[in-house]
């Protein structure tokens, strides 16, 4: 088979293009050659308008894909949490990299001894309905504020504007090096499906590039996430919904978490399975369907007549 340069397509973001130089260098280290090609992104270009106001689903993938599909780049890179679902027809998965840290992240401005006192009325910035839901569920007398724009605009947002804290992807900000002093994890916050994950994608077509992208293709990461993506398409199928999902291997087994909230956080309900790793083929849509008769099938209804 004759050898190709393979284009790597990108959003311009730091982090993104952090991303997409990672899967130039896994291509590097097996042989291939390759570059990197800068496309915008509709979720980039507008930062003002919530992204559950933008039609969400695609926001930051759209652009790639479609270049992907007119044969102007080879592979997109993503991460993967901002991934449908459903990929467009004639793209497919082609490896899914070794995951990073999978929690979100509290970057606070003067300390964080407001949490414990239950009068403080905090202002917290997030763009995340899923975030703001499991937030307002455990502090439901803070207020949220919309905040969007990459790590390096929503980290100036938040020393300019009159808030106690913001909300930031752990994996984010620790891959550029960005994780400011005074953070925190959210232990108790679980995370958005595939969280800390990134996904390259090729035209169905190109086993070229397919081929050369299973080479680093981490089976564990894959595995973990598909369960996770499986349990968000069951209930909603959304990627901006107030929905969280976790699964980690441990001793051959799969642990999985997951919840679903209303849009106001006033309502969740959860779900926790420990199945082998050989039955965990469809662990993400039973745990989706079981969550469902228990609770969810409410809080979902109750969603999708929202924000439709």
């Amino acid at each position: 088979m004759t050898k190709k340069n393979i284009r790597i397509g990108t959003r311009e973001s730091q982090l993104a293009v952090w991303q997409a130089k990672q899967v130039k260098d896994m291509l590097y280290q097996y042989g291939f050659s390759a570059e990197l090609v800068y496309i915008k992104s509709e979720g980039d270009i507008d930062l003002k308008t919530p992204l559950y106001e933008m039609g969400v689903q695609g926001i930051f993938t759209r652009s790639l894909d479609a270049a992907l599909l007119n044969d102007n780049i080879d592979v997109a890179v993503h991460s993967m949490k901002d991934v449908p679902t459903q990929l467009p027809k004639g793209i497919i998965q082609s490896a899914v990299l070794p995951r990073g840290p999978v929690n979100d992240l509290l970057v606070f401005k003067n300390g964080h001894d407001f949490l414990n006192n239950e009068s403080y009325p905090a202002n917290i910035a997030t763009s995340s309905l899923r975030r703001k839901a499991q937030w307002l569920n455990k502090y439901p007398h803070h207020y949220i504020h919309n905040l969007r724009g990459n790590v390096n605009t929503r980290l100036r947002k938040l020393t300019e504007e009159n808030w106690d804290a913001a909300i930031f992807a752990q994996a984010g900000l620790e891959r550029i090096d960005l994780r400011p002093e005074n953070s925190k994890v959210i232990d108790w916050m679980l995370p958005a499906p595939a969280q800390g994950a990134i996904m390259v994608v090729c035209r169905k077509e190109d086993n070229y590039t397919f081929d050369a992208c299973q080479n680093f293709n981490d089976e564990s990461t894959a595995l973990c996430t598909r369960i996770e993506r499986d349990f968000l398409r069951t209930l909603l199928g959304g990627c901006s919904t107030p929905i969280s999902a976790l699964a980690v291997i441990t001793n051959n087994n799969i642990h999985f978490k997951g919840n679903i909230l209303s849009l106001d956080g006033s309502k969740k309900t959860t779900i926790e399975k420990v199945v082998s790793k050989q039955d965990a083929v469809n662990l993400g849509k039973t745990a989706a369907e079981e969550l469902l008769i228990n609770g969810g099938k409410e809080i979902a209804e109750e969603i999708r007549h929202a924000v439709n």
